[in-house]
């Protein structure tokens, strides 16, 4: 499915994992609006599932976009709404911390966006370069950022899994956006923690070249189970094919006013 000169592959898979009992994550995919979504809750059972399944149920009603601008808007007014939902349930409970950490790629025609709360991350595999598109939201990011530790002290920090935002825990969502052009052959990976505790980032790579986009979620899924699955995990892969050229409607260079 797609819009303009591209259109998209998608895979998906999410596990509960070796150690917790029961699944707090939650994902969308919806490739006819350009919508991919992870969400990883927090708060303890109920509480954390509400929390991504919020985020999940509003964005699910986005449907099909005119433009780059209207996609981004439509998916902020509906993370509001989820951020709001998310809030209210927190104050019944009497004020205990529920909230979700978020990735989402948006693309429409040549243009794409990562919106992103918290430590779930989406990276991209262009050319045979993997890189992590997201920059986490964690005490140990801020850390490395302001050059108080090292890298190698960053993967030994004893408060590493310390998120400094997510969905639902602040006066609005607070999220962080980037933007670009999209290739023929782009393949993003969108993925809670669960994945980035067990798999390393050249492995993922290996996985996504070597893969159709559903097989690379479940050979990553099951890669991180086979290595304690500690979280609960979801992958969603999203690659990038050339429409065929006959079925390309125009050739109207890309108008940057019009886009994210």
């Amino acid at each position: 499915m797609g819009t303009g000169q591209f259109i998209y592959e998608t895979g998906a898979g999410t596990d509960t994992g070796v150690v917790r009992d029961h699944n707090e994550d939650s994902y969308l995919s919806k490739p006819d609006s350009g919508v991919w979504v992870v969400a990883d809750g927090m708060g303890g059972h109920e509480a954390g599932d509400f929390a991504s399944q919020a985020i999940v149920e509003k964005i699910s009603s986005i449907g099909r976009p005119a433009s780059a601008p209207d996609l981004q808007a439509r998916f902020m007014e509906r993370l509001t709404r989820a951020h709001g939902v998310i809030v209210e349930q927190s104050q019944a409970l009497g004020g205990a911390t529920i909230g979700a950490t978020l990735v989402a790629l948006l693309v429409h025609e040549e243009l794409f966006a990562c919106i992103w709360s918290g430590d779930s991350r989406i990276y991209l595999l262009r050319d045979g370069q993997y890189r992590q598109v997201t920059t986490d939201h964690t005490e140990v990011q801020e850390l490395l950022n302001s050059g108080a530790i090292t890298e190698e002290q960053a993967e030994h920090w004893p408060r590493k899994n310390v998120i400094t935002r997510a969905i639902g825990v602040s006066s609005s969502p607070n999220t962080d956006e980037t933007f670009g052009s999209l290739q023929a052959g782009d393949v993003f990976l969108l993925c809670s923690d669960g994945l980035t505790e067990h798999v390393e980032d050249h492995e993922m790579a290996s996985v996504l070249a070597s893969h159709e986009p559903q097989a690379a979620c479940d050979a990553l899924i099951q890669t991180t189970l086979s290595r304690g699955a500690r979280d609960n995990v979801t992958v969603i892969v999203v690659r990038c094919n050339a429409r065929p050229q006959d079925t390309v409607a125009g050739d109207d260079p890309l108008d940057w006013t019009q886009g994210f």
